[in-house]
């Protein structure tokens, strides 16, 4: 299986060089000189990194198939990935989006909706959960709120604070703004 670990963004320079969204927790064991990742399109790769740097917080990277400025704008958007058994386990409890995505999301024995996404942020990660409406909900992925993610049987169980559900609903934004305090 693979796993997307970045995303490549803007031509930096004229010598081939890009921005990229990492999406991985370890980019300075990903992103070395020498490692090849596999490219989506395919038409575009596979790529194999010759330099990695940081410029403030983006990461640039040049690779060898790329020379310059018009062969990068060429791979602009193209997403980079590893083979998941090339994934070292260091045994720590976690799981990619791909694991995730398409599990019930329950609260007792009740469904309330199916893991859409995951969004990876700086403070916590959230998972996306499209409710039976439809509607989408933004769940904190951390211990409290999520204390069971069981992959074999294809749920996660949810122990939501009291107005979760209600915070992304538009109809409960307006009857709160609109009585007075």
């Amino acid at each position: 299986m693979q796993l997307q670990v970045a995303r490549i963004g803007k031509p930096h320079g004229i010598r081939g060089e890009v921005t990229v969204q990492v999406l991985t927790d370890a980019p300075s064991e990903r992103f070395v000189a020498g490692t090849e990742f596999l490219v989506e399109p395919a038409s575009s790769g596979p790529l194999t990194v010759r330099s990695a740097r940081w410029n403030k917080e983006i990461l640039l990277l040049g690779f060898e198939e790329i020379a310059d400025r018009n062969a990068a704008e060429l791979i602009r958007g193209a997403k980079l990935f590893i083979e998941t058994e090339d994934l070292d386990e260091d045994g720590e409890e976690g799981w990619y989006e791909h694991e995730l995505v398409g599990l019930q999301a329950r609260v007792g024995n009740h469904t309330v909706g199916k893991v859409a996404a995951l969004n990876t942020m700086p403070a916590q990660d959230l998972l996306v959960v499209e409710g039976q409406d439809g509607k989408e909900i933004l769940i904190p992925f951390v211990d409290e709120i999520v204390p069971e993610v069981n992959i074999e049987e294809g749920y996660i169980l949810i122990t939501p604070p009291a107005g979760l559900f209600e915070i992304n609903d538009e109809s409960a934004g307006e009857a709160s703004a609109e009585s007075p305090e």
